[in-house]
């Protein structure tokens, strides 16, 4: 898996370099399908380890672990998204700093960051699907791969979601 996306371009045929917008995400898996989320949402990485089990939250929160002394809700996003949750060395959770609250999200691994220029970054087409696509970006294209942007923020905060305070 490559970690590097280099990023040229040449205007108009004049030999010029020109700037080209970009942004970094950080990609991740849940079942075949490979995401986006902004890298500047996310806080660290870290391996799965079973939080503690809350009484009466949504089916997709697994509970909470201690943070360095902050209490962190995890959710398990392919249980949100309706896919199989396997839980194996691969499985990781990732810390996410979105709006005012620090929440954890289990996925089923971490690709790696890339930088994608804002033009290789289409919008995404109209469609019913498990993510509501309000909250879906842009598709990005890298190689062979899709990635599908999510607006993190968006999605935790959208009443659909189950954790809007």
């Amino acid at each position: 898996m490559s970690n590097d996306l280099v990023v040229s371009s040449q205007s108009a045929g004049l030999g010029q370099s020109s700037t080209v917008a970009s942004k970094q995400f950080l990609t991740f898996r849940i079942g075949a399908e490979e995401y986006g989320i902004d890298i500047l949402k996310v806080q660290e990485i870290r391996s799965y380890e079973a939080p503690t089990r809350i009484a009466h939250a949504p089916h997709f929160v697994k509970g909470v672990v201690n943070l360095r002394g902050v209490i962190v809700p995890i959710m398990d996003m392919r249980l949100r998204l309706g896919t199989d949750a396997q839980y194996n060395a691969f499985t990781v959770t990732i810390v996410l700093n979105v709006g005012n609250r620090v929440l954890g999200m289990v996925v089923d691994s971490v690709s790696d960051v890339l930088e994608l220029p804002v033009d290789q970054i289409k919008p995404a087409p109209e469609m019913g699907a498990a993510i509501d696509s309000r909250h879906v970006t842009g598709l990005g294209k890298v190689g062979e791969r899709i990635l599908i942007l999510l607006d993190i923020e968006g999605m935790v905060a959208s009443p659909e979601f189950g954790l809007a305070d």
